[in-house]
């Protein structure tokens, strides 16, 4: 684009003045009316002596061009004008000739200039324009006529008058002429495009013009009205406001090429914006440094789960379906920090953990009191101690794991088998010890049904989340567990049309076992004998097969094999329709707040169908991609595999120390790369796929890998101090558009353990704000913006301590 300091090129000129036809010497921006168009900026040369108008013409030309930045830098047009008008005048004479020699030749144009107006107004505007300036009365005509005259002046005498036009005149024409019409700015805009041979976009001009043509004749009778006191206004005022009619235009300045002089002006302002930016956020991170902390106030103390212990919902809700252990989360998220129990120390390093653990960090002893006869959880000195034992596996878990793939072999720990879900899973020990099988369980519990069952085993570094099967289905997709295991779970799964046993059926993968060790299998007991009739009905409605039912002997417990089918064959040849079949626009993998329905999901069964395939034997799994992907989606899951591989080295550098970390969440997974790039670390990781992301979790089950759905606007289902090291990719930038950046830190600050990490990836803007509020917190932060890369360390502090 041009400015008013810029040499005004010959085409350019000609492409502006293009209807001063009947005299040679005219200039760039002499003025010339003719009957058919009549401009609508005579009345700007009032105030100026006729012999002034070729000065004010030219000034005019290069003002619409300064006027065409207006909506951005009004500020600068107005510090530049004076200065810019002298060069103006120094180029305009070595120009004209050229210029008077083209203008013949756009006589024709369509993009006609006139006269002392800056604007080049197209006809249909002109054409306005002239039935307004009838209106006006005579005085406009004699200053039309005034403004012919001016092309009768020889070059020599044009000279002459410009060295005689005081400075004050010139610009106070010139900030006349350059609020008198935005369309016509645009219009000269495009006009000049096409005769630089930028190409121009003429289609936006016509939409720009067609848009504000209702605009323009408002705008420009209401400068004719204030035209008497505009130019005796002072010259910042008269910019300032017309800075403010000059907005629209700014589209078409995009499309025009750039001089240097333009650059230049659009870097200062870019620097304001960016100025301003600055300030503002500094601002920002002002307000968050000043960020007062608190602890929270509530009954669970140290322990507390905001999702879970929601007090006020608590002292209302429904009990039969264990709606009160259901996720009720408050309102507001909450801001404050959870304590940290007196004398908490470091976790115990992982593979010690998973037998002892600190009793200052968990200083729960009931459990102790009540399960410990069955080896569950035991009091030695300072430690809690887990021998791990079992309601069902007293004598060990890692003996029951045995007994378990003897009974049915084809479970294969490890290679067939890879990824299971515990259904009240107690303190972990079976999850804990499938380790050793190289499998990985998914556990949960109710919270508070068994005190601190599953903050025991998280801090004991086995995987564990606090749920319950009540209304609503888990947050997990669909046909993704190779096995489902429940071992004395006190889940009624053949009451209310065995709704809580079609949930599992939904989340089981087509071929795999539900493994249910309890005493209605291996007991005759009334009661027991009345459930185990019911679940045989139940199931073989279901279609589940019965593979075999084996009895331990050293722990004297028996467990009941079934298996899912792989196709809709005996769905299809039911004599009775019970339980049902769900809708067909029922979403088997919605699971998000989704209530629970007692009806069955048809099967996957076409070749390329998620689900209607085992995946690859462990560990090849975890690296192939599934199946059911296409060439392109291949090649991006290789490239996701290959990104994490690079980034997990560079851990280290930024202050990981492996030695102390077992509990892992990556905070928005993908396609679990991050995880699979860290399968030879003793850790696991927690997946988490947030619900306004794309739906990745199957492809991470698919790759023997585990997590859920969350919502980070809301409190995750775990205890306080559980994960040792947090991963954010662009968690933060994509949370903040919804919620709340503040609570969702303290929420970070609960769930990581003191000493714990936080990585983020980030744009840089957020890790700054990220890093200012973890600043507050006393974190130790160490970060890479450059990189969008921060690593924060929580220490010990809590307010008034």
């Amino acid at each position: 684009m041009l400015t008013s300091n810029s040499v005004v090129t010959p085409k350019t000129r000609t492409s502006i003045d293009d209807n001063n036809s009947e005299t040679i010497n005219t200039d760039l921006s002499s003025t010339e009316e003719t009957p058919e168009t009549t401009t609508t900026t005579t009345t700007t040369t009032t105030n100026i002596p006729l012999d002034s108008s070729e000065t004010t013409s030219n000034i005019a030309e290069e003002s619409h061009e300064t006027a065409t930045n207006i909506p951005e830098e009004s500020h600068e047009t107005a510090t530049n004008i004076s200065e810019e008008s002298h060069e103006t005048n120094a180029n305009i004479s070595e120009e004209s000739h050229e210029t008077a020699t083209k203008s013949q030749d756009q006589k024709d144009s369509t993009s006609t200039v006139f006269g002392d107006n800056p604007g080049n107004l197209p006809d249909e505007d002109a054409i306005k324009n002239m039935l307004a300036q009838k209106q006006e009365g005579v005085s406009i005509a004699n200053e039309g006529a005034g403004s012919n005259n001016d092309q009768k002046i020889t070059e020599n005498e044009k000279e002459a008058q410009r060295a005689q036009v005081s400075e004050e005149n010139q610009k106070g024409e010139e900030e006349n002429n350059m609020a008198q019409d935005e369309n016509a700015i645009t219009n000269a805009n495009a006009s000049e495009n096409q005769e630089e041979g930028t190409g121009g976009g003429q289609q936006s001009l016509d939409v720009q013009g067609s848009k504000n043509i209702n605009d323009d004749e408002a705008n420009v009778q209401q400068l004719r009205e204030d035209k008497g006191e505009v130019i005796e206004k002072d010259q910042k005022e008269m910019v300032q406001d017309e800075g403010g009619e000059t907005e629209k235009p700014k589209v078409e300045k995009n499309k025009r090429r750039k001089s240097s002089k333009e650059m230049k002006k659009e870097w200062s302002t870019q620097a304001d914006e960016s100025h301003g930016e600055k300030k503002r956020q500094k601002e920002a991170d002002t307000e968050l440094q000043d960020l007062k902390w608190s602890l929270c106030n509530v009954t669970a103390g140290a322990d507390y789960i905001p999702c879970l212990d929601n007090e006020k919902y608590l002292k209302t809700s429904h009990r039969k379906h264990y709606e009160h252990r259901e996720r009720h989360c408050p309102e507001d998220a909450p801001t404050c920090l959870v304590p940290i129990p007196p004398n908490y120390k470091v976790r115990i390093q992982w593979p010690s953990s998973r037998d002892k653990i600190w009793y200052h960090n968990i200083p729960h002893t009931l459990l102790a009191d009540v399960k410990g006869h069955q080896n569950w959880v035991k009091m030695t000195g300072e430690f809690l101690t887990f021998p791990g034992g079992g309601t069902q596996f007293i004598h060990g878990a890692l003996h029951y794991i045995d007994f378990l793939q003897q009974a049915e072999p084809s479970i294969a720990w490890g290679k067939h088998t890879r990824v299971i879900l515990d259904v009240g899973c107690g303190v972990g020990s079976f999850g804990g010890f499938l380790f050793e099988r190289d499998v990985i369980a998914m556990s949960f519990a109710p919270k508070d049904e068994h005190e601190a069952q599953v903050q025991f085993a998280l801090e004991r570094g086995i995987p564990a989340i606090s749920a319950v099967m009540g209304t609503q289905r888990l947050q997990f997709p669909s046909n993704v567990f190779d096995l489902v295991h429940c071992a004395r779970c006190r889940v009624p799964w053949h009451e209310d049309g065995g709704m809580l046993l079609l949930e599992l059926n939904r989340v089981l993968r087509p071929g795999g076992f539900f493994v249910w060790c309890a005493t209605p299998v291996y007991q005759t007991i009334e009661e027991d004998a009345e459930i185990w009739k019911q679940m045989t009905a139940l199931t073989k409605s279901m279609c589940w097969e019965l593979v075999t039912i084996k009895k331990d002997e050293l722990n004297k417990v028996g467990a009941a094999f079934y298996r899912k089918p792989t196709s809709n064959e005996c769905l299809e040849q039911r004599e009775q329709n019970q339980p049902p079949m769900c809708k067909d626009d029922d979403d088997p993998n919605a699971a998000w707040y989704i209530p629970l329905q007692a009806c069955m999901h048809k099967l996957p069964v076409g070749k390329d169908e998620r689900g209607a395939r085992w995946p690859e034997p462990w560990p090849l799994r975890q690296q192939k991609a599934p199946y059911w992907f296409d060439k392109q989606a291949s090649q991006d899951f290789a490239a996701d595999n290959e990104r994490w591989i690079n980034i997990v080295d560079e851990l280290s550098n930024i202050g990981v120390t492996w030695s102390n970390v077992r509990n892992i969440m990556d905070m928005r997974a993908t396609y679990g790369g991050f995880a699979a790039a860290l399968k030879d670390l003793p850790v696991w990781v927690f997946n988490v796929v947030n619900i306004d992301a794309a739906d990745t979790l199957p492809i991470i089950y698919e790759r023997g890998f585990i997590g859920m759905y969350h919502d980070w606007c809301e409190s995750f289902s775990t205890y306080p101090r559980t994960y040792d090291l947090l991963h954010a990719d662009h968690l933060f930038s994509n949370v903040k558009n919804r919620c709340n950046l503040v609570p969702v830190i303290a929420e970070v600050d609960r769930i990581l353990r003191p000493e714990g990490n936080l990585i983020v990836r980030d744009e840089p803007n957020v890790i700054g704000e990220v890093g200012v509020l973890l600043k507050s917190l006393h974190w130790e932060v160490t970060s890479t913006i450059h990189e969008g890369v921060l690593c924060g360390k929580k220490g010990k502090w809590r307010p008034n301590s």
